[in-house]
């Protein structure tokens, strides 16, 4: 059975300034549980990597609302005002990074790539103090990999031998970030018994997954 623990403890595991993708689009598909955690226990000076930082009060952005983020790399702030202002005051570093090329850059620190070419940036800032490389007369950026000290995902089902599944849109960046992160800590919705996921419906094997939210009850 996969080690499976309270939110309170899995989240004592995460040190002030440690490095952490988090699932998620706009707060779908984002572990919810861990995040609200996170803010209760304080967690600061945290690098979260991510598609984006949701909105005020919703999924990552409760984090920023809470000022425990010192930096951010991410391909969209544009709906959370508060990061946008975080930005601009110098709270908050802020790494834009384009979404083809944030998530093929996480799967090559997930599976254990050099990196990753893209055309995408070439001219613009994106390149500035980047290597490139020309192949067949076509300049591409040399991106590099991106890994963290913990990966928090968020899944449709888990079973008891941690063995994930997702529900449609919600699955986006979870199975990436749990190959590229150190540690790998997972909520579910539901926990089954071994075999009722069917076996292809695994989308991330238990084998990446080092805990499992346990449920609890909620009171009030």
């Amino acid at each position: 059975m996969k080690k499976v623990i309270t939110v309170a403890d899995a989240v004592a595991l995460i040190p002030d300034g440690a490095s952490v993708m988090i699932g998620g689009f706009m707060g779908v598909g984002t572990p919810s549980r861990l995040i609200d955690e996170l803010v209760s226990q304080g967690k600061r000076r945290l690098t979260v990597i991510a598609n984006d930082t949701a909105l005020t009060g919703i999924g990552i952005g409760k984090l920023i609302d809470a000022g425990l983020v010192e930096r951010v790399i991410a391909s969209h702030i544009g709906l959370n005002p508060e990061t946008q202002r975080q930005m601009i005051t110098g709270e908050l570093m802020v790494e834009l990074v384009p979404q083809g090329t944030l998530i093929e850059r996480i799967r090559a620190g997930g599976f254990g790539l050099g990196g990753v070419l893209t055309a995408t940036g070439v001219g613009t800032v994106v390149a500035e103090g980047k290597p490139t490389l020309e192949i067949g007369g076509v300049l591409f950026l040399v991106e590099t990999p991106l890994k963290a000290d913990f990966a928090l995902v968020a899944a449709r089902q888990a079973d008891h031998s941690g063995n994930l599944s997702y529900a449609l849109t919600a699955r986006n960046f979870n199975p990436l970030i749990a190959m590229a992160g150190a540690r790998v800590i997972a909520e579910a919705e539901d926990i089954v018994p071994i075999g009722v996921i069917p076996p292809d419906a695994v989308i991330t094997p238990s084998v990446v997954v080092d805990y499992l939210i346990a449920k609890e009850c909620r009171h009030g």
